[in-house]
């Protein structure tokens, strides 16, 4: 009789959750969760946001939390009705809102199929407005643009020095909760070689095959790792990472190739060698970080390392990986 009580319940919050949705056009679906009673966002506003995107089963697919920076853009006219522009229209500077997109919609309006394996009927994103540039009655779009772009660089360089700052601490952050003996090379890369593998070490003219998984030193929102990229499948599935149209397993790498301190890793073991290497940002992406990997200015980053061969040079030139280049995730 209990335990029927609590299935009871459960489902009664449930329904009492989607009734909290409002139904919007084109199949969108909303929940507005705070609003500061400010002008509606219009076409042509440029704002700033911070979002988390979700699968309907609740897994994050992307969020500007977990790279600490938030996402800054123009709000397009809409494409169909329905559309993100059409939902984030619904707020102002200060509000904040769950919306379930449509996917049949989208595929609809947007002329590109759904993709076979995608199952759910919505794409949901939590969004907080974290400021909205409006144009002003009468102003020339030449002065609305140098005004905003004069605001948003301004408000990027303070967040860039914010990253510089905190790079410190986050690595030795890492290294304590991780409980890492590390060692330092002259350049600043630290490691921790848990396999050497073999006394041969890679040449310039040899291809490396190598396994690794890439994250961030700080962890995502829900507690886990912050992975960006590997060459694992099972890591890419267990990290929402995975792409139907990658080929997991070894990738091929040549020393010169990849970032300084990935590089500088990959001479320090032999075949069968794995080693872990934390990388300050001077020997990463710097000052100006990998916006399409997901990596900020002045971030720190760890590479989990693997290699499982090292194949001398033919006449022919083996093609080289960069780690972080892997396709994006799917969506």
């Amino acid at each position: 009789m209990k335990k029927s009580l609590v299935i009871l319940f459960a489902a009664t919050l449930g329904l009492a959750a989607c009734n909290n949705f409002k139904k919007g056009p084109g199949g969108l679906m909303y929940q507005i969760h705070k609003t500061e009673g400010k002008d509606k966002i219009v076409e042509g506003d440029i704002i700033k946001i911070n979002a988390v995107q979700k699968t309907e089963k609740d897994s994050v697919t992307s969020s500007t939390y977990d790279i600490q920076q938030p996402a800054v853009f123009p709000v397009s006219k809409k494409q169909w009705a329905g559309d993100i522009s059409d939902a984030l229209m619904l707020l102002a500077e200060g509000d904040s809102a769950t919306f379930k997109i449509d996917l049949d919609s989208m595929a609809k309006y947007s002329n590109q199929p759904k993709p076979a394996t995608q199952k759910d009927k919505y794409m949901v994103f939590t969004v907080k407005i974290e400021k909205v540039m409006h144009k002003a009655a009468g102003e020339a779009d030449s002065t609305f643009q140098r005004k905003a772009t004069e605001f948003f660089q301004k408000d990027f360089q303070a967040t860039v020095a914010k990253h510089k700052a905190a790079e410190a601490g986050k690595i030795k952050n890492f290294i304590a909760d991780n409980n890492l003996k590390v060692q330092t090379t002259a350049s600043g890369l630290q490691y921790v070689i848990t396999a050497p593998g073999d006394s041969q070490r890679a040449t310039l003219t040899d291809t490396l095959m190598v396994n690794y998984t890439g994250k961030l030193l700080t962890k995502k929102s829900d507690g886990k790792e912050n992975i960006f990229d590997t060459s694992v499948e099972k890591v890419a599935k267990e990290s929402g990472k995975y792409n139907q149209m990658a080929q997991y397993g070894p990738r091929p790498f040549s020393l010169g190739r990849a970032i300084p301190g990935f590089d500088e890793g990959l001479k320090l073991i032999g075949k069968g060698g794995k080693i872990t290497l934390i990388i300050p940002s001077a020997l990463a992406y710097g000052e100006g970080g990998m916006p399409q990997g997901g990596i900020t200015p002045f971030s720190p980053l760890s590479f989990d390392v693997e290699i499982t061969d090292i194949k001398k040079a033919t006449n022919a030139p083996a093609a080289a990986q960069t780690p972080t280049m892997a396709p994006a995730p799917t969506r």
